[in-house]
């Protein structure tokens, strides 16, 4: 083979790796606009469920809808301090936990798509968010202390989710232990 056949048999290979990557590019934008669009129709079925089920209960709140690492995130407030946005919430967020999952179902008879849509109201969730930021701090403060696990309150899959989060944030181990409604956290140094 002579030099000028193996440059034009390397540049060929160049050009085609080139296109195979701007395919696959393409490809990959196509994907995470699909998914955007996807996320985008389960926000707007979600909240029209719940402006309907708001409508039905006579209570005012603005629905907002926010697409952030790759889920949907459904914010319901109101204005001014508005009881019947506080009933929607309930003791521990139970009644806010029985209406994402009824959102969440919304969307997939709508769309035949699961959903994973985070529902909050009234900034419950933000607000919970911190204070369990602060329990896990303070677990991993007492396995600090002790040098033994420390097992948490039964929580949410959700809840969970943000206490392992924040306890591998601080260097620790966590787990998930228990069944259903008992299923909780313990954390340990190792």
């Amino acid at each position: 083979m002579s030099v000028e056949s193996t440059e034009e048999a390397t540049a060929a290979g160049a050009s085609e790796e080139v296109a195979a990557a701007e395919t696959h590019a393409a490809e990959q934008s196509g994907a995470k606009s699909s998914s955007v669009s996807r996320l985008e129709e389960e926000g707007d079925v979600a909240a029209d469920y719940l402006e309907e089920l708001l409508d039905i209960a006579d209570i005012d709140g603005d629905i907002d809808i926010e697409i952030r690492n790759g889920r949907t995130y459904i914010s319901i407030a109101a204005e001014d301090d508005s009881e019947g946005l506080e009933s929607l919430v309930g003791r521990d967020g139970e009644v806010l936990e029985a209406l994402q999952e009824l959102a969440r179902l919304s969307v997939l008879s709508a769309t035949e798509n699961r959903s994973r849509l985070v529902l909050d109201i009234n900034g419950y969730r933000k607000e919970r968010a911190g204070d369990l930021q602060q329990i896990a701090e303070g677990a991993v403060a007492k396995v600090k202390e002790t040098g033994a696990s420390v097992s948490l309150e039964p929580m949410s899959a959700y809840e969970r989710k943000i206490v392992h989060d924040a306890v591998a944030d601080l260097g620790f181990v966590s787990e998930s232990e228990g069944e259903g409604a008992g299923r909780h956290i313990v954390v340990s140094a190792d």
